[in-house]
């Protein structure tokens, strides 16, 4: 069975790589000259199932918990299982206690247990939740190293083209446009984040950070080479222009509050990504014709990715058995 793929971010990669492994003969279609140019580029890389269901259905924690597993398998060493660690200011500490009441998977840790885990945060907060179990990755890495690893294996990409006209030469469109599709799957709207990259030498994480705020948490994920990711605004809207006066502001004062160390740091990047939600936000697989759309991964790109695609390897080769049955 011959498959295109439309869309090379997360879910377009993910879904290529599960659909490969099957056997299928896949190309791949992106719009952008590139990889990594939509908001799969901008996002946190987080495998944290546990810390999102503290706003999320179960399914996600029920989906994402295998994520870890599934990024490992298909990149050996991208994946960093150093937990999650979640702190609050000190005029803020009932949101740790509101936070745990909506999750589990987590250990509460004295300052002394947080210092051990993150030296340079040591004395700076009383008590934390530790979810162990979690893990991160940078995801421009992994989507390089997703689609070397797809061109090694021959598959074809199109890059720069819109693959409509070429839309019949396949048996199966499999559409992970994302937010692209938005106005044209219905209930589809986006939801716009922004984020920044500091670079300083003078503080190191070990895992990724979540700084509990009534108005603006933020976490905070370390991306090697003294770079760290500081993100992310949840706004309703699909604008894509560049991140806003307001947004840079708070997440620039929300680093610093967590050390400030960053005050010093230098800003290398700023991005914002219109990230495609249903109304319930979570992400799912649809048929129109002969295409299946995966959309609606929301916040939950890399965390969520791998279990639509699996959904997808499942769908394709139920198809693939059918004229059996029928002959036998």
């Amino acid at each position: 069975m011959r498959i295109l793929v439309k869309g090379a971010g997360v879910a377009g990669l993910t879904v290529a790589w599960q659909l490969y492994r099957h056997g299928f003969d896949v190309t791949i279609a992106e719009r952008a000259e590139r990889i990594g140019t939509g908001a799969s580029g901008f996002a946190g890389g987080m495998l944290a199932p546990w810390c999102e269901r503290e706003s999320a259905d179960e399914s996600v924690l029920t989906l994402g918990r295998m994520a870890a597993d599934w990024w490992e398998a298909a990149l050996p060493g991208h994946v960093q299982r150093y937990g999650t660690l979640v702190v609050a200011g000190s005029r803020d500490t009932g949101e740790l206690d509101r936070f745990a009441s909506r999750t589990t998977g987590w250990e509460w840790l004295d300052e002394e247990a947080i210092a051990a885990l993150e030296p340079d945060l040591a004395g700076r907060f009383r008590k934390a939740l530790f979810f162990r179990q979690e893990a991160h990755l940078d995801p421009r890495e992994a989507l390089s190293a997703l689609t070397g690893g797809l061109e090694e294996a021959r598959m074809q990409f199109l890059f720069g083209t819109d693959s409509a006209s070429a839309e019949d030469r396949y048996d199966r469109v499999v559409d992970c446009t994302g937010s692209a599709r938005i106005g044209s799957l219905p209930n589809l709207r986006g939801v716009r984040g922004e984020m920044l990259l500091l670079e300083t030498g003078e503080i190191s994480l070990s895992r990724p950070i979540r700084l509990l705020h009534p108005r603006h948490p933020i976490y905070i994920v370390p991306r090697g080479k003294n770079r760290f990711m500081v993100g992310a605004t949840m706004i309703e809207s699909d604008d894509a222009d560049p991140i806003t006066a307001r947004s840079l502001m708070e997440l620039l004062n929300a680093a610093y509050a967590l050390h400030p160390a960053f005050g010093e740091a230098r800003l290398t990047e700023t991005g914002a990504g219109v990230r495609p939600a249903y109304p319930d936000n979570l992400p799912r697989v649809t048929q129109e014709g002969r295409t299946l759309h995966v959309n609606g991964l929301y916040r939950h790109g890399y965390l969520l990715a791998p279990a639509m695609a699996g959904e997808v390897a499942r769908l394709l080769l139920g198809e693939q058995r059918q004229p059996e049955r029928r002959a036998s």
